[in-house]
């Protein structure tokens, strides 16, 4: 539908939550006292395939222009989600892997063949990978957070909503800009860009990104091993073939790499095998050794793990327009390879180090037919998808072996050639393809209708081992070529699914007047099923009702409201309910993994109030609140009877919290810029708080965050010319320390236990500072 003049003014803002930075996007010449604010940048989004302000558009939407993600600071895909409530970032184990959780819907399977319920798309191309996905963020020209369901147009496993990443395309004309950042640990950050035409019809743009730097957690075993380093690079070559009006192909290539030194856990020891801490108990596991110094940004540790990283992808994108419809195609190729290993025991003793390995290549083809008229849109597609994934887990762990065996076994590693540790390489294959269509009809100016459907249909194998393995004393990988395989610890695993599910979108739009749109909607959302690959399995264990889950169907009842107030003010509400049949809800239990089918029910609501009630300040407030529950999971415990400590249970009846799950989210920005001779200063706050959630469904204290809050400050230099910008910052400015994911590895071997008598606890950033020079051209 045709929006007015007075519409389209009105809807400019991207998100209510970020119109405060978008201040800067605005020219010196609409205020002559160069006191800026109160000035509305127009965020266009593609939620629906189609350009559409955010305003119009009836899905709860968080939308942040390249510029805004500039002015915040943001240079890595994890923090996009911190003004965004009822979204939450997930890290499940450490900077290594990058998960998000949506309203409740969310998964911290670090196993790399579990894909996430929350999407994540680059450049309309579907990421499977957690670990290929903590990217940097350069070059961006928005971020769009989807909340709840988005099956029907972008349809891979999508069912709690996505986030679509959309980077900066080639131009006509020659521009570009530089970025360096310099800041605490002697890190160094560096961006830019350049926009070069090379003809009348073509055009490349050039992208690149670098982080160098030392590490914030103290290794006191050895100095120059400080963990969580920063050493990474990206890059991005685009080049835009535009022949007439009607055609453009668009070639990406893209590359990113890291190689850190990671795997940081803070130790605690709990000796007792119901996850309470004993602080001031030594662990005779590990020789005596307690951390007890308070430091949780220090530990000693003999192993200086790694998490060694590679993606790389090449993506053909072809809009064709054909007298009134228009042809897309997408066709993408990537890899993601990864190594990664860590010190688990976080002891100066060789005890236990936890391994995976990542080798993937994914293929994708996506065709879509759209059209429509002042009143009628509508889109129609195909997608298919090959995943082939070949990875592995396991345990590099002399210590533990020399404890573990003759306790569970009555055998020492001697005797079973030198076992050390435990290998399990998996591969999963997955060919997946579905059909779509959805469309729009306005019925007059004031209600609209939209009705969408997909099909799809897929196919996956699962073959797993576990292996009893000798691993060679210099070890630094889990593919290590030396190597001795021992035997198979249990039977091998081979799994096969073929699913077919069905989602579907029925929404109703009321347009009252220009500045209002409320919307009602019913989504359903669906997921495959899939197969778990755990690090220590049982006979029981590694069997279909472990090994193997099946679908997942969520039905999201929503209705909102997104309300611009007097040109000066924007209110945007969403309130739901999720019915899930067969949700996939995650466990951990020690450190295995497990995603079981269970019963799982949210509802809550989001508020987003964006102001600017004086010249020049600018103000954002979130509130998300999510009441969700897990119930009739079938579950694991402990039993120090059995080989490998756990067994079968089911746990009837009960209620849990689904992982990563905070009942209250709440965000706010304050913006003030003032008039300083040639130029102006910039002055902003912003505050993220996280109510207390839990990292494992066995609430357990080990498990448990209790809440915290992030609060972030900056002063920007932005002179007359308006082209470069000087920028100080520090974040966490009040050195708060939390815990972003913690596992529960408490007992003793010595007392008949398994695990090895400490909870590890992987904290978030403490405080950091850092200035910022920029210049566009």
């Amino acid at each position: 539908m045709v929006l007015s003049n007075k519409r389209k003014w009105l809807t400019t803002c991207g998100l209510v939550a970020l119109c405060p930075a978008v201040a800067f996007s605005a020219h010196a010449q609409e205020n002559e006292t160069k006191q800026r604010g109160n000035l509305f940048e127009e965020i266009v989004v593609t939620a629906q395939k189609r350009e559409q302000s955010q305003q119009d558009v009836g899905i709860a939407i968080t939308a942040l222009s390249g510029e805004q993600m500039k002015r915040l600071g943001y240079t890595n895909a994890q923090e996009v989600t911190a003004l965004a409530p009822g979204v939450s970032t997930i890290q499940p184990n450490g900077e290594a892997n990058y998960a998000i959780g949506i309203r409740g819907v969310s998964n911290s399977d670090f196993t790399t063949n579990v894909e996430s319920p929350i999407a994540i798309y680059v450049d309309e191309v579907y990421i499977s990978q957690m670990s290929g996905a903590g990217f940097m963020l350069f070059d961006m020209a928005r971020v769009e957070v989807l909340r709840g369901p988005q099956g029907t147009l972008f349809g891979r496993n999508a069912t709690g909503g996505l986030v679509h990443y959309i980077s900066e395309k080639p131009k006509d004309e020659f521009e570009g800009y530089g970025s360096i950042t310099y800041g605490s640990f002697d890190r160094v950050k560096a961006e830019g860009a350049v926009n070069i035409p090379l003809s009348d019809t073509l055009a490349m743009r050039v992208s690149l990104a670098t982080h160098q730097g030392g590490g914030y957690i103290e290794n006191r075993v050895n100095p120059n091993a400080d963990l969580n380093n920063a050493n990474e690079f990206a890059g991005r070559v685009q080049l835009l073939y535009t022949p007439n009006e009607d055609f453009d192909l668009l070639l990406n290539a893209r590359y990113g790499s890291q190689d850190i030194r990671t795997g940081f856990f803070e130790y605690v020891s709990a000796i007792n095998p119901d996850a309470t801490p004993t602080p001031t108990e030594p662990n005779s596991n590990l020789g005596g050794y307690n951390d007890t110094d308070g430091d949780v940004y220090a530990g000693d540790y003999d192993f200086a793990g790694r998490n060694d990283l590679s993606t790389k992808g090449l993506s053909a994108t072809i809009n064709w327009q054909i007298g009134d419809i228009k042809l897309t195609s997408i066709t993408d190729y990537q890899q993601v390879k990864r190594d990664y290993i860590e010190d688990s025991d976080a002891s100066p003793v060789n005890y236990f180090n936890f391994f995976l390995t990542t080798d993937v290549e994914q293929f994708s083809q996506e065709l879509r037919l759209s059209g429509g008229t002042d009143n009628f849109n509508w889109v129609t597609g195909f997608y298919y998808l090959d995943l082939n994934i070949s990875d592995s887990n396991g345990t590099y762990s002399p210590g533990w072996f020399d404890d573990f065996l003759p306790v569970a076994f009555g055998v020492t590693p001697a005797d079973l050639g030198g076992t050390n540790g435990l290998l399990n390489p998996y591969t999963t294959k997955t060919k997946s393809w579905s059909l779509f269509g959805q469309a729009t009809y306005a019925f007059n100016e004031e209600f609209a209708l939209t009705a969408g459907i997909r099909w799809i249909d897929e196919n996956k194998t699962h073959d797993y081992r576990d292996i009893l393995v000798a691993f060679p004393d210099t070890l630094v990988s889990g593919s290590d070529p030396a190597t001795v395989e021992i035997g198979d610890a249990v039977l091998p695993y081979s799994g096969e699914r073929n699913d077919g599910n069905w989602s579907a979108r029925v929404q109703l739009d009321f347009t009252p007047n220009d500045d209002m749109l409320l919307y009602a909607s019913w989504n359903r959302g669906v997921k495959s099923g899939g197969f778990n690959a755990p690090l220590l399995p049982t006979d029981v264990l590694v069997t279909d009702q472990f090994m193997n889950y099946g679908p997942e169907k969520l039905d999201a009842f929503e209705v909102g409201m997104k309300w611009s107030i007097n040109r000066t003010s924007r209110l945007n509400v969403a309130s739901y309910y999720y019915d899930y049949n067969h949700c996939q809800a995650f466990s951990i239990v020690g450190l295995d993994t497990f995603t079981l089918n269970a019963d799982c029910k949210s509802k809550g609501f989001e508020v987003e109030y964006q102001t600017s009630p004086a010249q020049g300040l600018d103000m954002l407030f979130g509130v998300g609140f999510i009441d969700a529950e897990v119930n009739n999971i079938p579950g694991v415990t402990f039993d120090v009877d059995t080989p490998l400590g756990v067994v079968a249970a089911a746990a009837p009846g009960q209620t849990l919290t689904p992982v990563q799950t905070p009942k209250w989210n709440l965000n706010g920005l304050v913006r003030y810029e003032v008039p300083v001779g040639s130029g102006y200063l910039a002055f902003q706050a912003d505050a993220q708080y996280r109510s207390e959630h839990f990292f494992a469904l066995i609430e357990s204290p080990a498990s448990t965050e209790k809440g915290y809050t992030i609060a972030n400050a900056s002063i920007t230099w932005i002179p007359e010319e308006d082209n470069w910008s000087l920028r100080f910052f520090v974040n966490n400015i009040t050195d708060a320390e939390y815990t972003v994911q913690t596992f529960d590895l408490s007992g003793n071997i010595d007392n008949g236990g398994v695990f090895f008598g400490m909870i590890e606890q992987y904290y978030g950033r403490p405080r950091t500072w850092g200035v910022n020079l920029s210049y566009s051209f």
